[in-house]
């Protein structure tokens, strides 16, 4: 079954991950913080903190920006479910920003309408937002900027698949509008560390509570001890932490794969061009990508005129051997979002999406003669 996607490992990834298998250190050794550096100069900002994934960085983001139990943190209702349970984690409330069903991404109309209802209602505003970068493919931030700043929202993006797009011509995760972003290296994701997550932002002091968290909330150095060091041995606990560490290993296949990363996205640029192309004069259309934008193109997403047609062409499709997906059902949808009292019915947008939307194959590796494979079998089906 060929995957909707899949990572590229080249000789020089695994040369890399077997220079650190021969060196001194597995773990907590120089390739993370050389991994941390590289991401941080691609995307323009001063800190980043290296996580084991970015469910991890998404919970350290929201703990270095004091969420906490009583507070309420939005979510757009489309996305992987990690982007609403880093909010749980932390024992806050949740609620839900519906989308635009035609990009997929938060519908900044319907924040600003949530957010007007809420004042009129005298209800607790949430004390962050985190929006969803689906398919590589950024938010309007400079509108949802404008929208949280007078009210003192703070704004996480969750910029997992979206590695190596931009915004305005500015990379994300540059932050502008933002006070920190998470990207994901999932083998599947732009480029991959096997499993591992990063945390950027140009807030030093929101990175430095970050990566605290993320080691246990042990400080080693003296200058950060709250006790006289007695010597070199010493280091002390000072928060309640995780073991969200990063090793050696996974940063060294990162480090590797993040000099080829503009290189795999020209090459899914080109197979978006061939399949753009083929479905131009048909009802098979993908999602809308807005004109301040450039895709890092985790995904390739199709949508359908109804959910007959998209579940007949999903069905063809897993037959025929290409193991397309949905990305994704509506969070408040899930059994255990719903036990919390969500229904999918309050985000018809959302629910729409996930009704007509289908994920085809897209990686750097993938074979022209296959993207038209995948062509024609969804034309046949939209025309059955």
């Amino acid at each position: 079954m060929m995957p909707y996607s899949r990572q590229q490992v080249a000789d020089e990834d695994i040369s890399a991950v077997v220079d650190v298998l021969k060196s001194d250190f597995l773990t907590q050794g120089p390739m993370v913080s050389e991994f941390e550096r590289g991401v941080a100069q691609y995307c323009g900002v001063e800190h980043a903190v290296a996580t084991c994934n970015a469910t991890a960085a998404l919970h350290l983001a929201c703990l270095a920006l004091g969420v906490a139990q009583g507070d309420v943190v939005w979510v757009a209702a489309t996305s992987f479910v990690a982007s609403a349970n880093c909010a749980l984690y932390c024992g806050a409330d949740i609620d839900f920003v519906d989308i635009d069903s035609r990009t997929g991404l938060i519908s900044v109309a319907a924040l600003a309408e949530k957010l007007a209802s809420y004042q009129q209602q005298g209800k607790s505003l949430p004390k962050v937002l985190i929006v969803v970068h689906i398919a590589g493919q950024s938010c309007d931030m400079q509108a949802l900027a404008a929208l949280c700043g007078p009210l003192d929202i703070a704004i996480i993006e969750d910029a997992s698949h979206a590695l190596g797009g931009t915004y305005q011509q500015q990379t994300i995760g540059c932050c502008q509008y933002s006070a920190c972003s998470v990207f994901s290296f999932h083998p599947v994701k732009p480029i991959t560390s096997g499993e591992g997550g990063m945390l950027v932002s140009q807030n030093g002091q929101l990175v430095e509570k970050a990566r605290l968290l993320a080691s246990h909330g042990i400080v080693k150095d003296a200058e950060h001890c709250l006790a006289d060091k007695p010597g070199e041995w010493y280091y002390e606990q000072q928060q309640l932490g995780f073991n969200y560490r990063l090793s050696d290993i996974h940063a060294a296949l990162g480090v590797s794969q993040l000099k080829r990363l503009d290189t795999f996205i020209s090459r899914k640029q080109a197979l978006v061009q061939q399949y753009n192309a083929a479905f131009q004069h048909s009802a098979i259309q993908p999602l809308l990508v807005q004109e301040d934008c450039s895709s890092a193109w985790h995904l390739y997403i199709v949508q359908f005129t109804d959910i007959s047609t998209r579940n007949r062409c999903f069905d063809a499709l897993r037959a025929a051997g290409f193991g397309v997906n949905l990305h994704y059902l509506p969070i408040p949808g899930h059994p255990y979002y719903q036990n919390l009292g969500f229904s999918p019915d309050d985000y018809p947008n959302a629910s729409h999406y996930a009704e007509a939307s289908l994920s085809l194959p897209l990686f750097p590796d993938l074979d022209a003669v296959d993207v038209a494979k995948v062509v024609a079998i969804c034309l046949q089906c939209d025309s059955s």
